[in-house]
C-alpha cells in the first residue's frame, strides 16, 4: 500500500547547501492521464546548484522541490493511463511542456516557448514519490540498473542537442571535450565517439583523465596546465578543432577559442565558472568560426540514448551513491570539484 506522506529534498529559501532541507509532505495522488511514481534514484546536476543559489532574474516558487534526473517504478495509474502499467521501470524526463506547438509537432519540444526542466521552472524528483502525466516517462530498458541510469537522463540529452543537434558532428572530424570528467563532458565524449569523430578531451588530475580515456577519449590534456590549448594545437598539426564542446566558461573560454580550426563551431550549454566572456570578432569572421549556444535536447533523442545505454555502447559515470539525508554533503562536494561524473542520491 502506498504511504499518505514522504520524504523530499526541498528548498524555502536561496543560499548556500545549509538551505537544503529533507522535508516531510504528502504523497501526491495521480489524476487521470497521470501514474504515481516511486523515485528509485535522483542523481544532481550543476543545474541544483544554481537553483538553490539563485539565479539573477529567474524567480522561483518555494518551497521547490529540486533534481531533475530520476528513475523509478510506477506504482499507481490514474484513469485513461495505457502506454504504462503498474511495477514497470521507468526514466523521469526531465524536460516538459504544457501545450502544443510547432517545436513540439517538429519533435524539438527543448525549443518549445513554454519549455521548462523539473527543478528549476517547478519541483523536481529529489523526494520518494512523484505524479505526472504518463508521457513524461520512458520505460528503462530490461536490464538497466536504475540507479546508475539515473545519472543519464539531462547530461546526454544536453550533450547529443550539443553536438547532434547544434554543431552536427560528423564522422572523422575532431572533437575537444571541455571538462571531459564532468556529467556532461562525460556524455559528450561518448556521443561524439558514436558520431565517429576523433575526441580530444580536458582534465584536470591524472584519475579524471584517465576517465576520458575509458569513455574513448583519443588523446585528453591537463586544463591545469596554462599551455592546454599549446597540446591540443600540436594534437591536431596546428589546425585546430573542427568542434569545440563548451559548458565551463570563463575558466577556459580563451583556450577554446584558440583551439577552434578555420571555419569550426563551438557549442556551449553554460558556464560553470562564471556568466561572462570575451571575443575578439577579427578572429572569429576571419576564420569564419561560429559560437552556438544550446540549452537540453529534444525527448526524441531518449529512446536512442536508452538503447545505446543498454548495448553498452553509453555508459553513465557515477562518481558515488549517497542517501537522500545526505544531500547537503552531495552540493558541497559537486561545488568543490570532488567529483567525476555525478552523484546520484537514493530517497
Amino acid at each position: 500500500m502506498t504511504p499518505t506522506e514522504m520524504k523530499a529534498l526541498r528548498i524555502h529559501a536561496h543560499g548556500d547547501p545549509s538551505v537544503l532541507q529533507v522535508d516531510t509532505i504528502p504523497v501526491p495522488r495521480p489524476g487521470a492521464g497521470e501514474v504515481l511514481v516511486r523515485v528509485l534514484a535522483a542523481s544532481i546536476n550543476h543545474l541544483d546548484l544554481w537553483v538553490r543559489r539563485g539565479m539573477p532574474g529567474f524567480k522561483v516558487e518555494f518551497p521547490r522541490i529540486l533534481g531533475c534526473d530520476a528513475t523509478g517504478e510506477v506504482v499507481e495509474l490514474g484513469a485513461g493511463v495505457t502506454r504504462l502499467s503498474v511495477g514497470q521501470k521507468v526514466v523521469c524526463e526531465p524536460g516538459y511542456t504544457t501545450k502544443p506547438s510547432r517545436a513540439v509537432d517538429a519533435g524539438m519540444d527543448h525549443l518549445a516557448p513554454d519549455y521548462g526542466i523539473r527543478g528549476e521552472h517547478g519541483d523536481g524528483y529529489d523526494a520518494q514519490y512523484v505524479a505526472l502525466p504518463e508521457r513524461f516517462f520512458l520505460p528503462l530498458p530490461a536490464g538497466v540498473d536504475p540507479v546508475r541510469a539515473a545519472a543519464v537522463p539531462l547530461v546526454f540529452v544536453t550533450a547529443w542537442g550539443m553536438l547532434v543537434c547544434r554543431a552536427n558532428v560528423q564522422r572523422d572530424e575532431t572533437v575537444l571535450v571541455i571538462g571531459g570528467a564532468s556529467g556532461v563532458g562525460s556524455a559528450g565524449i561518448q556521443i561524439a565517439k558514436a558520431r565517429g569523430a576523433r575526441v580530444i578531451a580536458t582534465a584536470g588530475s591524472e584519475k579524471k583523465r584517465e576517465l576520458c580515456r575509458s569513455l574513448g577519449a583519443d588523446e585528453v590534456v591537463d586544463h591545469s596546465n596554462a599551455a592546454w590549448p599549446d597540446e591540443v594545437k600540436r594534437l591536431t598539426n596546428k589546425r585546430g578543432c573542427d568542434v569545440v564542446f563548451e559548458h565551463v566558461g570563463p575558466a577556459t573560454w580563451e583556450g577554446s577559442i584558440k583551439c577552434l580550426a578555420h571555419c569550426g563551431r563551438l557549442v556551449t550549454c553554460g558556464g560553470t565558472t562564471g556568466p561572462k566572456v570575451s571575443l575578439v570578432l577579427p578572429f572569429l569572421f576571419i576564420k569564419q568560426q561560429s559560437i552556438l549556444g544550446s540549452t537540453m535536447g529534444p525527448k526524441s533523442a531518449f529512446p536512442e540514448i536508452f538503447a545505446g545505454l543498454a548495448k553498452g555502447i553509453f555508459k553513465p559515470v557515477v562518481d558515488r551513491v549517497m542517501p537522500l539525508s545526505e544531500a547537503r554533503a552531495a552540493h558541497e562536494l559537486l561545488e568543490s570539484r570532488q567529483v567525476s561524473g555525478k552523484i546520484v542520491l537514493v530517497p
